[in-house]
């Protein structure tokens, strides 16, 4: 049975992190090594991430670097990103491996979802996520192969948002093969108010000027998408979430693009 290394940055994770280390703990498939990066946490992080494992290493500055850090701390075959606010449902990693020994992959791309419980806004997200399930667009691969990580040199460090779309177009770059699974990825730490999701939008396009080099990425950060398209029927169905997904997407871009230009 090949070793997975699970990879999880942390910065202040407190409140997710028990529930998400749980997940990966409860997982169908036993061979898992757990990798927790911490960036100086100031709350009880550490400590709970210690009840869990005994790799838990401190590096910054941001998310980026705190992988390629655990991936150089990694004995597993395959490495898996998660992130400290995600739910990991059980058979993840089973159906990754699976996938990457039986059928050839050398990546895997894991859908995630939104906790619709937590506010209007998530459920409104979740409405938007959900249409990307089998798009080939709007995806990234966090389980990969240690080779494939490798050959791509892990992420780019100057980047803090759209990281795995990054790392997902150099793989296909490079000629990997990235499939997907059915068991997906739950983020539990969604926003609760529209103003928290523009604060993000904002903090997230002042950290993108490497993006306008990026061809690629600027495809995947359009508005425009097929996927919204072909799951049309779904803003008929529920009007009031179609609503508000065109009042979180003009906020979003908005604030994207504003964030962005501030430091042009």
């Amino acid at each position: 049975m090949k070793e997975v290394s699970v990879i999880i940055p942390t910065k202040n994770s407190e409140k997710f992190l028990a529930k998400c280390l749980e997940s990966i703990k409860n997982q169908t498939y036993s061979n898992v090594e757990i990798i927790v990066v911490d960036n100086n946490s100031t709350d009880k992080t550490k400590e709970i991430a210690l009840k869990f494992t005994d790799k838990v290493f401190n590096k910054g500055p941001e998310r980026s670097a705190q992988v390629n850090f655990g991936a150089s701390k990694s004995n597993g075959e395959y490495l898996y990103r998660v992130d400290s606010d995600f739910f990991v449902e059980p058979n993840v990693i089973a159906e990754c491996v699976d996938k990457c020994e039986n059928e050839g992959f050398d990546c895997i791309a894991v859908h995630n979802t939104s906790d619709p419980t937590v506010s209007f806004w998530a459920k409104v997200r979740k409405f938007e996520r959900d249409m990307y399930k089998e798009d080939n667009l709007i995806v990234g691969a966090r389980f990969w192969s240690k080779k494939s990580f490798d050959a791509v040199g892990g992420f780019n460090e100057k980047m803090i948002a759209c990281e795995d779309y990054d790392i997902h177009n150099r793989l296909l770059e490079k000629g990997f093969k990235i499939g997907r699974i059915k068991s997906e990825e739950i983020h539990l730490g969604e926003p609760k108010n529209l103003q928290e999701i523009c604060a993000k939008c904002f903090k997230y396009g002042e950290s993108l000027i490497c993006i306008n080099e990026k061809v690629s990425i600027q495809r995947q950060l359009s508005p425009f998408r097929k996927a919204f398209i072909n799951h049309s029927c779904k803003f008929v169905l529920h009007p009031v979430l179609g609503f508000g997904f065109i009042i979180l997407n003009l906020c979003k871009y908005y604030y994207f693009k504003k964030g962005f230009q501030g430091v042009k």
